[in-house]
């Protein structure tokens, strides 16, 4: 009796979506206007905004130092194996949703909720983040008007929330949702315009930036280093290679932006092609961008004297270059307004993937007629994330955002291994067997070029085993620093016993039969035995 009900709970956690039902049935319900272009555009302002105009100044002066530039890179290298899971997925499932729908169809019900939230939560947090960021910035420039009269009459005395309500980024986000409610089209057509003007204060930063660089920023002594300026050892690894490292860490949240181009599966001409180019040609422009702002940011300027927030209209101010700083400092305005765009654009229709399944209320489906969008999923979005810039501290939030992101990525790459070595294809449904199989399908000592039941059984278990050993080994690593040395002997034993077990696992994997697929875009991996 116990054991009918706990199969029949799990059944209907793991049930999965199966796309092929459901072609043609919502195919008229949103209008399909975007192109490569449009798509492009999207991601890369989604994802180039904070990470040029404040993030490189401030992994330079504490973090990385000049080595700034190896940070983003390694960065992105990590971000592209995301990407092109994404893109993969997407060339599979042409869906509004993004990981939520990819999860579904992958993994099951339960982690597609659970994604859903997720991803609901980090583009909240992060359209709250960027609004904030953009109303302190103006707010700035204009002497703190805001600032001064809101703390004076509305001052707020909570620990966990601001100093004062920020009226101006509720209203930036609410007509920013307006925007992206009024239509797909007329959305694109406003974010092509802001991300055109981003894209020529970045060339004008990086073709001014190597006139006025100076290789010497790249190789400062440690003895030519300020007294009581924490600058490190100098030259271009003045914090060594760990440093170099945490500012890759850091450097991640830059490339965050660019899945925002898998939620428009359902408004894009062509998706199963134009989405995964879209996402490759985004992460190409976005590293440049990025690699090109970091090295003239850290040539211009010594990277210790950089300042945090703001640092190149300060750069160009000490140059004595006023013009440029004011054009940056209007490119950094368009810049946060076309990442305001690309934060909210995907929640409305998360929202609506969600509730068409039946996950969420039945009308935050509804498509409004005349502008062919989720009309209220979008206000509401916009309400939601409003009341977060206006009240709230989200230092600890955007930490959050962070950690959810780096756990839809994690789900999606899983995923693909996944389908990989399914049985059966994308769209029909498949039980899992219990059985433990024999040495030699776990081997796949016959060399075998066709999956099966077993061998999709076996790749699953392997998954499992890797991602818990995973776990078990970064934990081990981040905490070795911090013991004593008998804690550090028995955390080594372990990073090491986890190392080897990764690599079996990794060997084991590779030795399985993957299915056969004809895709427009598939990540890069291992050939199937042929």
């Amino acid at each position: 009796m116990t054991g009918s009900w706990t199969k029949d709970v799990y059944q209907k956690l793991s049930r999965k979506k199966t796309y092929v039902e459901e072609i043609g049935v919502e195919k008229d319900k949103f209008k399909r206007v975007l192109n490569v272009v449009d798509l492009t555009a999207l991601g890369t302002g989604s994802t180039l905004g904070c990470g040029v105009y404040v993030l490189a100044g401030t992994v330079a002066k504490s973090v990385a130092g000049p080595a700034v530039v190896l940070s983003f890179i390694l960065a992105a290298t990590v971000s592209s194996f995301s990407g092109v899971c994404y893109a993969e997925f997407a060339s599979r499932v042409p869906k509004a949703g993004s990981a939520y729908i990819y999860s579904y169809v992958a993994v099951g019900e339960f982690i597609a909720f659970v994604i859903g939230w997720n991803l609901l939560l980090e583009h909240t947090i992060g359209t709250a983040a960027v609004a904030k960021a953009m109303s302190n910035y103006l707010d700035s420039l204009l002497g703190d008007p805001q600032k001064t009269f809101m703390k004076k009459h509305f001052s707020i005395h909570l620990d966990f929330l601001g100093e004062y309500p920020d009226v101006a980024s509720f209203l930036f986000i609410m007509s920013i949702a307006l925007v992206v409610a009024w239509g797909v089209r007329k959305s694109s057509t406003l974010n092509n315009l802001f991300t055109t003007l981003n894209l020529l204060t970045v060339c004008t930063v990086i073709v001014s930036g190597f006139y006025f660089a100076n290789l010497s920023n790249w190789f400062i002594d440690k003895n030519d280093i300020p007294a009581g300026v924490n600058g490190g050892n100098g030259g271009f690894l003045p914090f060594g290679w760990t440093g170099m490292v945490a500012g890759a860490a850091r450097c991640f949240y830059g490339f965050i932006g660019f899945d925002s181009i898998a939620s428009t599966g359902e408004e894009t001409k062509n998706p199963k092609k134009t989405i995964p180019l879209a996402i490759v040609l985004t992460l190409f422009n976005v590293t440049v961008a990025y690699s090109s702002v970091a090295s003239v940011l850290t040539l211009m300027w010594p990277y210790y004297d950089q300042d945090p927030n703001a640092p190149l209209p300060v750069i160009y101010e000490n140059l004595g270059m006023p013009v440029l700083k004011y054009l940056v400092t209007g490119g950094a305005v368009f810049a946060l307004f076309t990442t305001l765009i690309g934060c909210l654009f995907p929640i409305p229709r998360i929202l609506y993937a969600m509730s068409s399944d039946g996950l969420l209320f039945s009308f935050l489906s509804k498509i409004n007629e005349k502008t062919k969008t989720p009309f209220i999923a979008a206000i509401i979005c916009g309400v939601c994330a409003g009341l977060l810039s206006t009240i709230f501290n989200l230092e600890q939030l955007v930490d959050m955002a962070s950690i959810g992101t780096l756990q839809s990525y994690m789900i999606v790459c899983v995923c693909v291994l996944i389908l990989r070595y399914r049985n059966t294809n994308l769209y029909s449904r498949d039980s899992d067997s219990p059985e433990v199989y024999t040495i030699t399908t776990w081997l796949n000592v016959s060399n075998s070029n066709i999956t099966n039941q077993e061998t999709q059984y076996v790749s699953r278990v392997l998954i499992t085993i890797f991602s818990i050993t995973a776990c078990i080994f970064c934990i081990s690593v981040v905490n070795w620093d911090s013991h004593q040395d008998s804690v550090r002997l028995i955390l080594s034993f372990i990073i090491g016993l986890s190392a080897i077990i990764l690599l079996v696992v990794t060997l084991m994997l590779n030795r399985l039969p993957q299915a056969i697929e004809s895709l427009p875009f598939k990540a890069p991996h291992r050939r199937s035995h042929r």
